[in-house]
């Protein structure tokens, strides 16, 4: 991949493949043999907002450290997600630990029903159009968990067959009206041939070296 040259003082950004999003930053606090040791916990969310998303969790004695590596683990721990338009497939219903979480469909426009934790990841996700109900704890990390195992349920129902099928039909229409088109354009005549100039009589020619002489 060429980059293209830039002026000096001009900063060249490369755009990103994911965006994301910080889910939560605690402090973890281990007992070991000496006494007790401090590090920060980082849940963080990525997705490219067209149906992949990713979730991880890193630690690190610094907090960019630990963000860094749940970014990390979250781009190995990637998920596509089925989507109808801009909502769910179905509705789906989960219970993970304490969480218990339900999805539902929503029409266009409605736009996403949902709690801060379980919007960010849905809206990674590329999801506009969905209802979510939140029956169980607030712990961040479990609902995110959740979530992620709720949209790992989805799949395609009939309906979404059926319309993918009749699209394909629709598409190969349009491809034959146009194809048939082209064909019943009539060839383009060819050009007439030009005929060569006449030649002057010879005593036209005479008369003309003489007034030149």
């Amino acid at each position: 991949m060429t980059k293209r040259p830039h002026s000096k003082g001009e900063v060249h950004k490369e755009q990103k493949e994911y965006d994301e999003q910080v889910i939560e930053i605690s402090r973890v606090v281990k007992v070991v043999k000496g006494g007790r040791r401090l590090r920060f916990r980082a849940t963080v969310v990525i997705g490219n907002r067209k149906g992949k998303v990713g979730m991880g969790i890193g630690k690190s004695n610094e907090v960019t450290g630990a963000i860094q590596k749940a970014i990390s683990q979250a781009k190995k721990n990637t998920l596509q997600v089925l989507m109808d338009g801009g909502t769910i497939p179905h509705d789906v219903e989960i219970e993970l630990k304490s969480s218990h979480i339900k999805f539902m469909r929503a029409k266009p426009g409605t736009g996403i029903i949902a709690g801060n934790t379980i919007r960010k990841m849905l809206e990674l996700a590329g999801l506009k159009d969905i209802y979510t109900k939140s029956l169980g704890t607030t712990n961040k990390i479990n609902n995110t968990k959740a979530t992620f195992e709720a949209l790992k349920k989805l799949r395609t129902t009939p309906g979404m067959e059926s319309r993918a099928r009749k699209n394909a039909e629709a598409r190969e229409q349009k491809m034959k009206e146009a194809a048939a088109k082209v064909q019943a354009k009539p060839a383009a005549a060819p050009a007439p041939a030009q005929k060569p100039a006449a030649k002057a009589p010879k005593a036209e020619q005479e008369n003309t070296k003489k007034d030149n002489n």
